[in-house]
């Protein structure tokens, strides 16, 4: 079958190539991939994986084989699925790790969430948001659209960060209710900090962190290092903190969550480029150009029978 693999001697180090066909284990389904999406962090680090892995984790499908195990989905379901080995024609993927695609969602929207939109709702789970100040830092971003979006829904007040000013179109429809350009603006004290971005801005934004408030390190954009004035991460009062992101544990009622609420309209899958897998190195390139300001989804050849 075909897939899109890592080459680390062509550009963007990603290419089409052939791959043998997954081999299930019992707690997996097998899908027959018609969209995949791509995030900007696995673009950029595709590079660091060993030459022939196929890449990457968002999908949309059909399932051709059941779980062994007799659990999940049955054949002929579509559903969004996130795990290793993504983009390709086929994909094995566990059934914990898969939801249902409503009736009304489309599966190259569907494609667009699993990364960028489990993320996004993970982390706003962390505390209460309710009330509460939330900015998001590389809110232009995929995670980032989602962010604004949950956070909104969760009742925040949702400040959205940007790093130019191109970049704030459709933030305020999305349920920013300020957009700033880096932190300019920003003169009370935030609750929570989904930050996309990391260096200099993660130090700046920590000074506006209240009392027992977080910071959610999702991304690194900036590629710059974040350096702390001495003792500015001493506190006396509640707790302020800083935490790591990397909850892909059994994901897929999570993601069924975040469906459901594609097919209510309450959620903007924010596919803003589109077009065939054959292109991956031109998606891939406007990712890391940060020319998209969403999401991107890349259309799959059928394998031939």
């Amino acid at each position: 079958m075909r897939a899109i693999v890592v080459d680390p001697d062509v550009p963007g180090a990603l290419r089409l190539g052939r791959v043998a066909e997954p081999q299930a284990a019992p707690n997996q389904v097998v899908l027959e991939v018609r969209h995949i999406s791509l995030n900007r962090g696995e673009v950029a680090f595709a590079g660091r994986r060993p030459a022939g892995t196929v890449h990457g984790y968002d999908a949309a499908g059909v399932v051709v084989r059941a779980a062994a195990d007799g659990t999940g989905p049955a054949v002929g379901t579509n559903v969004a699925a996130f795990g290793v080995g993504a983009w390709a024609q086929q994909m094995a993927v566990e059934t914990t790790a898969v939801a249902e695609v409503p009736v009304q969602v489309d599966l190259a929207d569907a494609a667009a969430v699993p990364m960028a939109g489990l993320t996004a709702l993970r982390t706003l789970r962390t505390r209460s948001i309710l009330g509460r100040r939330v900015l998001v830092t590389g809110a232009a971003g995929g995670v980032g659209r989602y962010a604004v979006q949950l956070a909104a829904l969760g009742g925040a007040h949702v400040i959205a960060s940007i790093g130019s000013t191109p970049r704030a179109a459709g933030l305020t429809e999305l349920g920013a209710h300020e957009v700033v350009v880096g932190l300019k603006g920003v003169d009370r004290p935030v609750d929570l900090i989904i930050d996309n971005v990391g260096g200099p801005q993660l130090a700046a934004a920590w000074e506006l962190l209240a009392p027992g408030g977080g910071v959610q390190n999702v991304g690194w954009a900036s590629d710059e290092p974040a350096v702390f004035e001495p003792y500015s991460l001493f506190f006396i009062g509640p707790a302020k903190t800083m935490s790591t992101f990397g909850d892909i544990r059994e994901v897929g009622p999570d993601l069924a969550t975040l469906l459901d609420f594609l097919a209510a309209g309450k959620l903007s899958p924010e596919v803003a480029w589109r077009g065939s897998w054959e292109r991956v190195t031109e998606a891939a390139q406007a990712l890391l150009d940060r020319r998209i300001a969403g999401k991107a989804v890349l259309d799959v050849e059928p394998a031939t029978r």
